[in-house]
């Protein structure tokens, strides 16, 4: 089973909502559209349903023109962000509400839903109306309906944002086994980068209405083709500084420089943007790969394990992610270091460069 958006353009009024796209998703893993939000990811989505249709453009689902066709006509199931359940029914004749429009025998019916209930801790609540139940409960009752349907296609449209900490974690491992036997093509959106690596499969980044690359979620986090891929796929915020160039010496400013290592000398000189993720900025270190730069602290956050404080350099707010807690004085001016092995190079256009 395949999905193509064709020249996909989707236009409202004087607005441009998504650009002209065309992505073929894999239909042997999730597909994951990862963006924040305005990115057009909810637009995507909806168009793929049948909620909508482009601007121009075509949309192929298994090798048919569906551009057309009418929602009511597709066999999809979706869930949204902000659940949807029918007040007046309980959670037992929510989740059930497909299989009884599909005419399934009782029996089958109530094999299904006590199976997708029990995967989603439901099944103390499936006498319960959804007015009795936690926005959390809510939105696992309205997940449910979706799975247990037998769609040719499955939209998730960040469906486990309402949910907590721990259950979010659950379902991140559960869904992909959930789907993986259905034989349905799964396209799930989401605005967290660290998701789409969880989720592992395939990754459309979107950017403002572009996907600016598709390809397997882990590869185009680790070795991304443009700028503007690497900023979409990491959290906390990529850092970006201008450098250039010169024999062997990459230069920050008369004060920040550095050998280059035996890839970066085969760049040609010139200036370039170099990208560093948070966790290549150390609060500490001595190894000879690391380059010592400094700035006022602005900001700074204790998460767990890891330590991140927000900087000044050079006018620009960098950040900074470590391992261990470490003690950041906001005002104060603090060392921190970049790991050359983990800087990106793009030209003056934003493309990768690699050698």
């Amino acid at each position: 089973m395949s999905l193509i958006l064709e020249n996909i353009v989707k236009r409202a009024g004087p607005d441009t909502h998504i650009y002209e796209t065309s992505v073929e998703f894999k239909a042997d893993g999730f597909n994951i559209l990862l963006g924040t939000t305005l990115s057009g990811k909810t637009s995507l989505i909806q168009m793929m349903a049948g909620l909508e249709r482009p601007t121009s453009g075509k949309i192929w689902f298994g090798g048919k023109d569906v551009t057309k066709v009418a929602v009511q006509k597709r066999n999809v199931s979706m869930v949204h962000q902000q659940f949807i359940n029918y007040p007046n029914y309980s959670v037992f004749d929510n989740i059930a509400s497909p299989l009884k429009v599909a005419k399934m025998s009782k029996s089958a019916i109530n094999d299904r839903v006590e199976k997708i209930a029990d995967l989603l801790k439901l099944t103390a609540m499936l006498g319960r109306n959804p007015n009795e139940l936690s926005g959390g409960q809510q939105q696992r009752t309205a997940l449910a309906r979706a799975l247990v349907k037998d769609a040719d296609l499955v939209l998730l449209d960040e469906p486990l944002a309402n949910l907590d900490y721990k259950l979010r974690e659950e379902l991140r491992d559960e869904l992909p086994k959930m789907l993986a036997d259905r034989g349905c093509m799964v396209i799930y959106a989401t605005s967290e980068p660290a998701e789409s690596l969880m989720l592992s499969g395939y990754t459309a980044a979107l950017d403002q209405g572009r996907v600016t690359e598709y390809g397997p979620s882990a590869e185009i986090y680790r070795n991304p083709v443009n700028l503007k891929t690497a900023k979409v796929c990491s959290d906390p915020p990529i850092n970006t500084v201008t450098v250039e160039k010169n024999n062997d010496r990459i230069q920050i400013n008369s004060e920040i420089f550095w050998t280059a290592t035996d890839d970066q000398s085969k760049l040609p000189d010139g200036k370039y943007t170099v990208a560093v993720r948070a966790h290549h900025v150390k609060a500490s270190g001595h190894d000879r790969t690391l380059v010592k730069i400094s700035g006022k602290i602005l900001v700074t956050e204790l998460s767990g394990s890891e330590s991140v404080a927000h900087f000044n350099l050079g006018g620009s707010t960098w950040i900074s992610q470590s391992h261990g807690v470490h003690n950041f004085d906001v005002g104060t001016v603090k060392d921190f270091y970049i790991d050359i092995n983990g800087c990106l190079f793009f030209d003056e256009q934003g493309h990768r460069v690699v050698v």
